[in-house]
């Protein structure tokens, strides 16, 4: 892989939406850095999406271990010398059959070490270098269980542990723009599946997530989207918000388009 590539690192990329999100960075120019909490599964995932071995590679990334997340930085540092975008991907499952009112607290704890901890602590690991990006972005993969004004009760470890996500987002924006660091959550939308049949192709979720990495410098931070749209995050209860108060500030109407920000000559396909 060359070093003169931008590099990206993608948490939980071995399978699902970060597998593809992978593949479309990958397309766009980009150096991939999947990162898999099994190596294995990581390596092999690599090999699929690019048998060549010169945009994608595996690295072992346990986001909810400080010693993982932190030989992971130190990894990515030693090889390539930066990092340009960051997606934190990795994610624990829906929890469907649970309710908050007899929820296991034990399992809530666990859900918000990997969904919000985990983010948070590679954020910090990758910060240093992002920093010294021209184009540096942060993308936190949400979801629509993370929106409070979609919640009417269940799945309280997911919902509540994405929900925060987007607040750290939202912290983390408005900390780091004097860096020029953008930060977005993006809620892929669900996709298809036995559970979900009428649910959204990988590569249209996928997308999502690639609009929020190449907005162009000075562009929207801070927002929870979809397909590069405003997306529900909170309600606004009459008398309790002004009308014209932003609970998120989309910026400028861009118009959503995965192209490329950067030249790409692989022949991934």
């Amino acid at each position: 892989m060359s070093f003169d590539l931008p590099v990206a690192v993608v948490t939980g990329g071995n399978r699902g939406v970060g597998r593809e999100v992978c593949r479309q960075l990958a397309l766009l120019g980009f150096g991939v850095v999947l990162g898999s909490r099994d190596l294995r599964k990581g390596e092999i995932a690599a090999k699929e999406l690019d048998p060549e071995g010169t945009r994608i590679v595996a690295c072992q990334l346990e986001v909810d271990n400080s010693n993982s997340v932190a030989a992971m930085a130190d990894w990515v540092k030693q090889r390539f010398g930066r990092t340009d975008v960051l997606v934190n991907n990795a994610s624990t499952m829906y929890d469907r059959w649970a309710t908050a009112s007899n929820a296991d607290l034990g399992a809530v704890a666990e859900a918000i070490d990997v969904n919000l901890f985990g983010p948070w602590r590679v954020i910090h690991a990758l910060l240093p270098m992002l920093r010294s990006s021209s184009r540096p972005r942060i993308v936190n993969v949400s979801s629509e269980g993370g929106s409070i004004s979609a919640m009417t009760g269940g799945s309280p470890a997911y919902g509540i542990s994405k929900a925060a996500l987007n607040g750290l987002t939202r912290l983390l924006a408005g900390e780091l723009a004097r860096d020029g660091i953008l930060v977005n959550a993006v809620c892929p939308g669900w996709p298809t599946s036995e559970a979900h049949p009428e649910g959204r192709s990988l590569a249209q979720a996928a997308a999502s997530v690639i609009w929020a990495v190449t907005i162009p410098n000075g562009g929207p931070t801070g927002t929870f989207t979809r397909d590069g749209q405003p997306f529900p995050w909170l309600p606004r209860p009459a008398g309790f918000l002004p009308r014209t108060h932003p609970v998120f500030s989309p910026g400028p109407p861009y118009v959503f388009s995965p192209g490329p920000p950067y030249a790409s000559s692989s022949g991934l396909g």
